[in-house]
């Protein structure tokens, strides 16, 4: 009993303890693992979820408009043309139509099979039941059969039946209207401009489709009517997104080829490319028209077909420097859109930021390859300007790493690095990494855990300068600041130049707790203002360090939070007796074993990227200013709007 009062644990701990939850309720317990948080992204990404169940009927060939209207009440409609949702009963769940089936269960939908969609971007099949369980109202409309039906709900739960409420004789196709549950969003609303960007960016990639625009709310330049019809496809959206810059090819390199025609399987690739030197390179793409902004399978594809072919062109005209050219160079000033449908594409994660459909790399690789290499037989002006560029890109990046190997070589004697650095033995660049600890406790075991020819450490002497609103001297005269900016050798602010970048991959690496969360705040805020391209080239990381060792016999396994801790508790480690709860308070607290296999070994740790929405990158800075400025009143009212997220408080 004692025991059980001391570790805040209840008496008993038995069957009724463990909690099922039905229906939707997991998705209104925990959206961020369904939507991806609670944030703006997240609220703006349910209007993606069921745009997307649109746009899959136009590409099946069964809907050819579609309507997105944004309330004076900030809700949302999105209307299409399409077959509309069956509204019969449903077969395994007598009593309830299909279309309550698909709106109120998970893993309900008619894109698992493949007979009713052969490609489309809801494949899990969650999507529509999500933003209906995180939606404190959702009416239904659907004309089919020359009949209107109607159903409504509200947080997930069904207010009734679906009803025939009369005959609809010009009229086909779904309309759904939903409003987000301030409940799970807070105060947050739909900014017109986001969303009218995502429906613009939809009517690209497919050019058989008509969208229609319409928005109650005046945002600034923002049409509040607009209707989108792309018949070019990504070779008018590249064209749009380079519109006044120069390029070295007079027109892109763009087209599209079916994979049912050439491989035998369902599907396409749509692509356009161009190289500028008036701005850094970019690449966007899509699998199912669903963004995928961390890249995937198909990316990779895209670029091994256009690397091989500018190499094979290289040798082709006797350029032997043409082996040289990698894909950064390429990604250097080349502007690119890819988007691929493939049946039954498989993500990372449910908001679908990635690709991991293996077939996907050499279905767009082998398609695209062939009229590359025609492209540039046909077009040899162009190509012999994109080769050069690419070759004088190669050269300098072999430049500079020469230069950076002669730096690492002698730093000791040209450079003046911080005393605290721990600096690796490697002498290029590349694969190299800094970790930013907290202290010398948290240093001393990370010295242990490190692998010497690559990992350099920099232990800090408590929290560093909040640099937003600070004066340039008083971050001048900083030690922490200067410490950083010594070890990575690039300069800060209006001095910074990411070419003297003395380590690929920087790492914030502190402890798991408040204080540590306030450090790695202060950092990315230093970052973000004053190292910016660092962020925005993907060299900037945190680590992933667990708040707990659980151990039972000899099975021993590492957690990351108080749930998942929970919830092997609950289940057990499959070893012998009790389980033994190691918190760590600190880095320093862990042995070097612990430190190395959770969080500083590459086959073994997490880290997380840190970066900068590319859809509305004004968003991250209105955000650090609010959580990190001089104006309390503003850190206070985000306080307030999301504090009803914390379900626990760790004290």
């Amino acid at each position: 009993m004692a025991n059980d009062l001391l570790s805040g644990q209840p008496e008993t701990y038995d069957a009724s303890s463990i909690e099922v939850l039905e229906g939707l309720e997991p998705v209104r317990k925990r959206p961020g693992m369904y939507i991806g948080g609670t944030d703006e992204r997240a609220l703006h990404h349910l209007v993606a979820e069921i745009l997307d169940n649109s746009m899959d009927e136009a590409v099946a060939g069964h809907a050819t408009r579609i309507e997105v209207e944004l309330h004076a009440d900030h809700s949302v409609t999105v209307r299409d043309n399409g077959r509309g949702i069956p509204v019969d009963p449903h077969p395994k769940f007598p009593g309830k139509s299909a279309l309550e089936v698909i709106l109120c269960t998970l893993h309900a939908g008619g894109k698992f099979s493949g007979k009713a969609y052969q490609t489309s971007g809801g494949l899990h099949g969650v999507g529509a039941s999500v933003v209906n369980a995180l939606s404190d109202t959702l009416r239904v409309e659907v004309a089919r059969n020359r009949e209107l039906w109607v159903q409504s709900f509200s947080r997930g739960i069904s207010q009734g039946p679906v009803k025939m409420v009369g005959a609809a004789s010009n009229r086909r196709g779904t309309t759904i209207t939903f409003h987000p549950d301030p409940e799970i969003f807070g105060h947050l609303q739909f900014k017109p401009a986001r969303l009218m960007k995502m429906v613009r960016s939809k009517a690209y990639l497919f050019s058989g489709v008509e969208i229609r625009w319409k928005s109650a709310i005046p945002d600034g330049d923002t049409p509040q009517e607009a209707v989108f019809h792309f018949p070019g496809g990504l070779g008018d959206y590249l064209a749009e997104q380079l519109s006044g810059a120069s390029t070295y090819a007079e027109r892109p390199f763009a087209g599209k080829v079916g994979f049912q025609e050439k491989f035998g399987v369902p599907g396409s690739v749509e692509w356009a490319i161009n190289w500028t030197p008036a701005r850094d390179g970019f690449i966007q793409s899509y699998c199912n028209t669903v963004p995928t902004p961390e890249g995937g399978t198909h990316e990779s594809g895209f670029w091994s077909a256009i690397l091989k072919g500018i190499r094979a062109y290289g040798e082709l005209v006797k350029n032997r420097k043409a082996d040289q050219i990698t894909r950064d160079d390429m990604l250097a000033g080349g502007s690119a859109l890819i988007s691929v449908f493939i049946r039954e594409p498989q993500f990372v994660g449910q908001t679908k930021d990635r690709l991991a459909t293996e077939e996907a790399s050499k279905l767009v690789e082998n398609a695209v390859r062939d009229h590359f290499d025609n492209w540039l037989a046909a077009n040899t002006k162009s190509a012999g300007a994109i080769l050069d560029f690419l070759v004088l890109r190669a050269e300098e990046r072999l430049r500079r790493r020469q230069e950076k190997e002669t730096q690492r070589k002698s730093a000791t004697k040209k450079l003046r690095l911080p005393g605290k650095l721990v600096d690796c033995s490697a002498t290029a660049r590349d694969g190299t990494e800094l970790f930013i600890v907290e202290g010398d406790s948290a240093g001393g075991s990370a010295k242990m855990a490190r692998d010497r020819a690559t990992q350099a450490l920099l232990p800090l002497r408590g929290k560093i300068l909040n640099v937003l609103g600070a004066a340039s001297g008083k971050m001048g005269a900083n030690a922490e600041i200067n410490d950083l900016c010594q070890a990575l050798g690039t300069g800060m602010g209006t001095r910074f130049n990411i070419d003297e970048l003395r380590y690929d991959k920087i790492i914030i690496m502190t402890d798991a707790d408040v204080d540590g969360a306030h450090i790695a705040s202060l950092l990315m805020t230093f970052f973000f203002t004053q190292m910016r391209p660092l962020i925005d080239r993907g060299h900037l990381y945190l680590a992933c360090p667990p708040l707990y060792r659980l151990t039972q016999g000899a099975k021993r396994l590492y957690v990351a939070d108080d749930v998942e801790k929970e919830l092997w508790m609950a289940k057990g480690l499959g070893g012998k007796g009790k389980i033994d709860v190691q918190r760590f308070k600190g880095l320093g607290e862990m042995d070097a074993k612990d430190l190395k296999d959770t969080t500083m070994n590459p086959a073994t740790r997490k880290l997380i990227r840190v970066s900068i929405d590319e859809d509305e990158p004004g968003e991250t800075g209105d955000l650090v200013e609010r959580l990190m400025g001089k104006k309390p009143e503003l850190r206070f009212q985000y306080i307030q709007e999301n504090a009803r997220f914390v379900e626990e408080l760790d004290v």
